[in-house]
């Protein structure tokens, strides 16, 4: 694959991130690798539909290539967080990647960073949100894509096959369970906890105690760790 951006550039926004990229994406010749903290990250639904607005024939290319990553298991390595099995829906494409032959592993805590990497020659690196869209970097200096490869090797390495790390029954929290982790952490009495939720003392103590059981956990400032472990505190 020749150079087609500059060494660095810096974009904003998940459309003008799909408009630069899907020719690339629709191109792999020997590895695609991809780090994310969740399924949404390279693929937003609003941007996807207005990218295909503007350039059908584009969106049509990086779709294809989406299912020609299932025909090369040699070449498509997934790492994602374990906040992307939070649902059902998430694990059951994960595990439909995987039986068409990509290769998924999950980390063991939330990844502090997001990147794919084409052909060791193309990194893209996913950056904070801001009032514009997201920032992404891309760059072809061999330096620098070398280094977030040899990171994103290391993390592979280190985390655990999608088959062998769902056997480790990794639980599962509902909307509720959630909105009732945030409200631990934020380090609320119970009372105030309840009534912002608008539970009954009761009720959210009940739902907490349901949490420790669900994480493992014999202490609420346990189910905190294990929950960051997990990456679950989203």
């Amino acid at each position: 694959m020749r150079d087609v951006v500059p060494e660095i550039v810096t974009i904003r926004g998940d459309l003008e991130l799909l408009t630069r990229t899907a020719h690339l994406l629709s191109s792999v010749r020997e590895e695609f690798v991809c780090a994310a903290r969740d399924l949404d990250t390279w693929s937003r639904p609003g941007a996807r539909q207005a990218m295909a607005a503007r350039a059908a024939h584009t969106q049509q290319a990086h779709q294809a290539h989406q299912a020609q990553q299932a025909h090369q298991a040699q070449q498509v390595r997934k790492l994602l967080s374990p906040a992307a099995l939070a649902d059902e829906y998430s694990r059951a494409h994960l595990r439909e990647l995987v039986d068409r032959g990509a290769l998924v592993r999950i980390a063991s805590a939330a990844l502090p960073h997001e990147t794919i990497v084409i052909d060791r020659r193309l990194a893209i690196l996913a950056g904070l949100n801001g009032p514009g869209g997201r920032e992404y970097t891309l760059t072809t200096a061999p330096n620098l894509v070398g280094g977030v490869y040899a990171l994103f090797d290391a993390a592979w390495d280190a985390a655990t096959d999608l088959k062998a790390f769902l056997r480790g029954e990794q639980p599962q929290l509902d909307t509720a369970s959630r909105t009732v982790l945030r409200a631990l952490g934020s380090g609320a009495t119970d009372e105030k906890a309840a009534r912002e939720l608008g539970m009954s003392l009761r009720t959210y103590r009940r739902r907490v105690a349901e949490l420790l059981t669900t994480l493992d956990a014999g202490s609420r400032f346990q189910a905190g760790i294990r929950a960051g472990e997990l990456g679950l505190n989203g």
